[in-house]
């Protein structure tokens, strides 16, 4: 089969497309015929290996453990192990496999148990493929802020793979939703629900007078320095970064026991989980029209170089999907 393989750490440039093994299913296990995935920031990072940590999944030198990398997919299942029950051969699929990864290939294997759900009727392999990483985070970020319907939330970065899940699951829970994006991409959030736009190019998003329950920043790009004053009293400051000197995760700590220090506003700080159940919770969301992830651009597995190089100027507009084509080549 063909797949992304990538046998350095460092640049795009550094993935090629070549002919693999295909893989095969264990006794629990389900083959997927890969349709569509994506490029994501989970890709980069461990592409890059800029965080030494993930090499201890990946390999310590070289990416000899994790070769194929790839999170999010669609598919069709192919084939199904001996003791699978729930799923069967023709089911059309979607999940998340970080810690595995092989999504950047025409198959893979995943776990009977593993984070995947069937795809709405409704919904393309290419609709489908981007609804588990931008919005695993997003729904982590928000449990941990204990969201509530009727509060009053700030979400900065409303335009990325998290943000734009993270608005449409703020309105699907009753919030009453501010969103932090550029001036093209204003009508695009009002779409996803947002009652209030606020375009950072027009002034610090900072200096908004309205204050809220909950400022989350989806790019991890302020603080909780600059966004306290935008907190009602009691009110939480929760990042999808740790933050310059690992802030986010220290003040998580101390910020709680502070208390009347910080008038009782606090960071928390999620620590990202993902399971079947959630998958399926994306699918209802999906299947209602609550959801629907954000799609910038599309790019054949053959130009998945192209893909990394349009991630990494951080510049798109929710999720950038690979179509992975299973069309017979010569030779």
């Amino acid at each position: 089969m063909r797949a992304a393989v990538f046998n350095a750490y460092g640049p795009p440039d550094v993935v090629h497309v070549a002919e693999v093994d295909k893989p095969a299913p264990g006794d629990d296990e389900l083959l997927v015929k890969v349709h569509a995935t994506t490029v994501n920031r989970t890709d980069c990072a461990y592409r890059s290996a800029r965080q030494f940590v993930l090499r201890f999944w990946t390999g310590l030198s070289r990416p000899t453990k994790r070769p194929v990398l790839g999170t999010e997919f669609a598919g069709e299942v192919e084939a199904v192990g001996s003791s699978v029950t729930s799923f069967s051969p023709g089911d059309r699929v979607f999940g998340y496999v970080e810690g595995t990864f092989g999504a950047h290939a025409q198959y893979l294997t995943i776990p009977e148990d593993g984070s995947l759900a069937v795809i709405p009727a409704d919904l393309t392999y290419e609709e489908a493929a981007p609804a588990t990483e931008g919005s695993h985070y997003a729904l982590s970020s928000l449990l941990r802020a204990k969201v509530c319907s009727g509060q009053d939330v700030l979400v900065n970065g409303a335009t990325g793979a998290i943000g734009s899940a993270a608005v449409q699951l703020l309105t699907a829970a009753g919030v009453r939703v501010s969103a932090v994006c550029g001036t093209p991409d204003l009508e695009l959030v009002r779409g996803l629900g947002a009652d209030k736009v606020v375009d950072y190019t027009a002034g610090d998003f900072t200096d908004d007078e309205r204050q809220y329950d909950i400022v989350f920043d989806a790019v991890g790009r302020s603080s909780f320095g600059r966004c306290r004053r935008l907190l009602k009293p009691g009110g939480i400051y929760v990042s999808s970064e740790l933050g310059p000197w690992l802030q986010n995760a220290i003040l998580s700590l101390v910020t709680p026991i502070a208390g009347r220090s910080f008038d009782r506003k606090k960071v928390v700080f999620p620590f990202p989980e993902i399971d079947q159940a959630m998958v399926r919770r994306f699918a209802r969301l999906m299947e209602s029209g609550a959801f629907r992830p954000v799609i910038d651009r599309r790019y054949p597995l053959d130009d998945i170089v192209e893909a990394y190089k349009y991630v990494e100027t951080g510049q798109k507009i929710g999720s950038v999907v690979i179509v992975v084509d299973h069309a017979s080549r010569p030779g």
